[in-house]
């Protein structure tokens, strides 16, 4: 709404800024051919056996996983212990982010800017599996329980 007074402009209103992702550049690389990749068929096997919503994007979390050098396996056992693959997820929020406050476009915009922030955060960057748990959920059982999801999903290979 704008408004005018006699000493000039005045503009009233309210004003949304989305929270700021990572830049989408990664969108633009050519898709890698995950046809005969092995982990899919792990990956696909354990969300559909637990009947995960997540088990709809399993080129994603491997295309993410790829390009931000994460262990394949973390950010859709981080997925399945935060929103148990989708099933508990708000507003497109798989990974529990800010304590479940955060809020993505999608599921697949989710996928990778946690995968993004986990390689380039400087919060997350340069730390081992076990430090970067640690620190996206200080519980001393969060850890076990991720990296127990990890070997689930690692016996489906």
């Amino acid at each position: 709404m704008l408004r005018f007074f006699s000493g000039g402009l005045l503009f009233a209103g309210m004003v949304s800024v989305p929270v700021a992702f990572a830049p989408q550049h990664h969108l633009a690389d050519p898709p890698a051919d995950y046809r005969q990749d092995p982990r899919v068929s792990a990956l696909k096997s354990f969300f559909e056996k637990q009947d995960c919503p997540a088990r709809h994007y399993v080129k994603e979390f491997l295309e993410a996983a790829d390009r931000y050098a994460l262990d394949w396996r973390l950010l859709p056992s981080l997925a399945y212990v935060e929103s148990t693959g989708g099933k508990a997820a708000r507003n497109n929020n798989l990974f529990g982010w800010d304590s479940g406050r955060a809020q993505f476009p999608s599921p697949v915009a989710a996928i990778y800017e946690i995968g993004y922030r986990l390689t380039h955060s400087s919060l997350y960057k340069h730390k081992n599996l076990d430090g970067l748990l640690a620190t996206y959920n200080p519980d001393p059982d969060y850890a076990l329980k991720v990296k127990g999801v990890m070997q689930q999903i690692a016996l489906e290979e």
